[in-house]
């Protein structure tokens, strides 16, 4: 047991939320409060999170400015970029710290920080100088961390009552819980929506062969992405580079040239006849939308999933394999992050929710085995669409980390 578990499990509660804050601080002082120094835009929601941040920093590079960006998938600091294989969306403090530090270093002007509620609960946005702060949506995750639903939602308003200097809240009025974060307050509120009106709402959008076209306030975006939930991170970007003051002209080639995100709907060049997609998707909401997006485009859809365990969201596991049931044409049941869990009990806790519907469903403990019996048995227009780790580089279980890529493991079986 490292010394990092021996202190968790020594203190009690209260004393390990004061070591949490205590290291948070001391963090800010080894590294000189970098973020004092940057304009500070944190993104905050439950899906979404990720793929808005690559889009602001694809914007905010587009319009000539320095950018620095840490999210679950990815960091960059301006040009160079490498995969964060810490699984943890925000770094730890003194990483996440170290971080920014190099951002100033390296003349950026800017940080987009994903800001998550388990980061909050551990006081690792605390010293962060946020001046911009957005809210992408909310439904349950982290349940059992936080105790309820209602302390996860308290936990990412934290973001929005630390604004400071240009104090900027965009919101998607789209979502219920806006109303929430529209409580707090700010110099300036930036609304976005596909549905209702507000400041950038997205119209006339229609969908392309590899995405969707829409206009903002008479211009047209073309956003080379698929499903309504990339529309509005789009917006989210949107709505970041007009506070900024961006050119029109900058948003729409900014947008025009992103690409995909790793493991987010990262499309896998198979040289076959179907199609293979990896997903970061683990929530039931995000799952059903990733589902909804490919379903119309192919001949069959074949799923690869799992749970993440260590007493993680419980309940959503069935509910996960209903959905996978209901959409799926063939839906396999494998192994994703066990943790302290046994992966066969997290399996068949998948399983309880698809057990009932009539489709082609198997069980794979393995999940190589698993990836390479679902190319076994595409067919010609198939997709293959693998969820719950995206570009992560481990497995997590009892016994320690497994080196992992979705996306090297599907390459290995293609050939």
């Amino acid at each position: 047991m490292n010394w990092k578990k021996m202190i968790k499990r020594i203190l009690p509660v209260y004393l390990l939320d004061k070591y949490h804050l205590i290291l948070a601080y001391l963090a800010n002082i080894i590294f000189l409060f970098p973020s004092r120094k940057l304009i500070v835009i944190g993104v905050t929601g439950t899906k979404g999170k990720t793929t808005t941040c690559n889009m602001i920093w694809q914007i905010l590079t587009q319009a000539g400015f320095k950018v620095g960006m840490t999210t679950t998938a990815n960091i960059k600091i301006i040009n160079k970029e490498w995969i964060n294989n810490t699984k943890m969306t925000m770094q730890g403090r003194f990483a996440l710290q170290k971080i920014l530090r190099k951002m100033v270093n390296q003349g950026c002007e800017y940080a987009v920080v994903e800001t998550s509620s388990e980061g909050i609960k551990q006081h690792r946005h605390i010293g962060i100088k946020y001046q911009v702060g957005v809210f992408t949506n909310l439904s349950p995750e982290h349940i059992e961390s936080h105790g309820s639903f209602e302390n996860y939602k308290k936990a990412k308003a934290e973001l929005f009552k630390k604004l400071t200097g240009q104090q900027i809240s965009i919101l998607n009025v789209d979502d219920e819980y806006a109303e929430y974060y529209k409580l707090f307050s700010a110099k300036q509120y930036i609304y976005y929506s596909i549905k209702n009106r507000s400041d950038l709402q997205a119209i006339n959008v229609n969908k392309t062969k590899e995405g969707h076209t829409f206009e903002v306030k008479g211009h047209r975006m073309n956003v080379l992405l698929p499903g309504e939930f990339n529309i509005y991170n789009s917006l989210a970007a949107i709505s970041v580079a007009k506070s900024q003051n961006i050119q029109w002209i900058d948003i729409i080639k900014g947008l025009a040239s992103f690409k995909c995100v790793p493991g987010r709907m990262e499309k896998i060049e198979s040289g076959r006849d179907f199609s293979v997609i990896v997903d970061y998707a683990h929530t039931p909401e995000s799952l059903e939308a990733v589902y909804q997006t490919l379903k119309p485009k192919y001949n069959r859809l074949i799923t690869v999933l799992g749970s993440c365990g260590g007493g993680r969201d419980k309940g959503k596991r069935p509910k996960l394999g209903f959905i996978a049931g209901k959409y799926a044409d063939i839906a396999i049941i494998t192994n994703e992050d066990p943790y302290d869990e046994d992966p066969e009990k997290i399996i068949n806790d998948v399983w309880e929710g698809i057990v009932d519907c009539q489709i082609e469903k198997y069980k794979e403990l393995d999940r190589a085995k698993a990836i390479k019996k679902a190319i076994k048995l595409a067919k010609t227009g198939d997709v293959i669409i693998i969820t719950g780790k995206g570009s992560e580089q481990c497995i997590v279980t009892k016994k320690g980390k497994i080196a992992w890529d979705d996306r090297i493991v599907v390459q290995k079986y293609l050939k």
